[in-house]
């Protein structure tokens, strides 16, 4: 095995960690647009690559002739890109996770806003002047 071996691999791996930023790119995209159908499609193709990753860095992790040419050094222009391209797939998922969270907490707010709202329409006081949710007509009490 060569460096030129060596060399094919890691572009395979920066092939597919571009590919896992153009996908969490796209992710953020259909996160603000809040489209679940389509996100949905993006995770199972995040899933599937994610694994592909995983099984190329085993492999390339125990390749000796790898560790040979990393040792020596030839191979540190390509592993700086891929750990440039890595920390960017990083801060994306970061970003992707804040756009979540922030989703679900806008989802919160107007739930307990519409609770709130309900139950304000709904609050009676009973004859010592207390207060009371249900309607008093039914005789049913929230």
């Amino acid at each position: 095995m060569s460096s030129s071996v060596s060399q094919q691999l890691l572009n395979k791996q920066l092939e597919q960690l571009t590919a896992l930023e153009q996908l969490l790119n796209d992710e953020k995209e259909l996160l603000t647009q809040r489209d679940p159908e389509a996100l949905n499609k993006l995770t199972e193709q995040k899933k599937v690559l994610l694994e592909a990753i995983e099984a190329l860095d085993a492999n390339i992790s125990k390749n000796p002739q790898f560790l040979a040419d990393k040792a020596q050094n030839l191979l540190d222009d390509s592993l700086k890109e891929i750990q440039a391209t890595l920390l960017r797939c990083q801060e994306l998922n970061i970003i992707n996770g804040q756009v979540i969270t922030h989703s679900q907490l806008a989802v919160e707010r107007m739930k307990t806003t519409l609770l709130e709202r309900h139950n304000r329409s709904s609050m009676t006081y009973d004859n010592k002047g207390k207060k009371h949710a249900g309607l008093s007509s039914l005789d049913m009490k929230a």
